[in-house]
């Protein structure tokens, strides 16, 4: 029975070996996952280097939207602009720009005249629905006349001011309706002068 045992006990020991010889060689072959990354990132550096970017220049682009090169049929050559066609491309350029500048500021300015109506309005309307009259025959003002006539002439100096501040309003109305039309008579689009 000895003899039995001892012998399993040699073969338990000769396969423990045998598997940590299997497992010690498996792990000598296997790669890190670190390594792994590096030799990717080598490859793709490789064939990006290998393939110049391609560099596009304004003569590979279109000059006309329908994909028409200006190419000559004969030659094949691109159409080069005449130093004419250069200086009137600028010049349409700037004018463009001028007019853009020129819409931005009428827009602007009518923008800003439409605030100064829109708060001129909201004050006219605040005092205005802020005067209010005593009655001169009201139970109040048959006790107390005097106060009830000063409150009174202080409604009708309020009164006076709310027609000040509406002749105002009206000049300001007045006035962007003027500036509309200027922006109308020099050319500008409806968002311009209606904004």
């Amino acid at each position: 029975m000895l003899r039995v045992s001892s012998q399993h006990f040699h073969a338990n020991i000769i396969i423990e070996i045998l598997a940590l010889l299997f497992l010690t060689g498996v792990t000598g072959y296997s790669q890190s996952l670190g390594d792994v990354a590096r030799e990717n990132r080598e490859k793709k550096a490789a064939e990006t280097s290998t393939t110049p970017p391609k560099i596009i220049t304004n003569a590979d682009l279109p000059k006309k939207p329908d994909g028409d090169t200006g190419a000559t049929e004969e030659n094949n050559t691109p159409a080069t602009p005449s130093p004419a066609d250069a200086a009137a491309s600028r010049k349409a350029a700037r004018q463009r720009a001028d007019e853009q500048r020129a819409a931005c500021h009428w827009k602007q300015q009518i923008l800003a005249q439409k605030d100064t109506i829109a708060n001129q309005q909201a004050r006219v309307d605040k005092l205005r629905a802020s005067i209010h009259f005593f009655d001169a025959n009201s139970n109040y003002c048959s006790y107390a006349s005097y106060a009830c006539e000063a409150y009174n002439r202080r409604q009708a100096q309020r009164m006076e001011r709310l027609k000040q501040m509406e002749q105002q309003l009206d000049q300001q109305k007045q006035k962007l309706q003027e500036m509309q039309e200027a922006a109308r008579h020099a050319g500008m689009h409806t968002a311009v002068y209606d904004p």
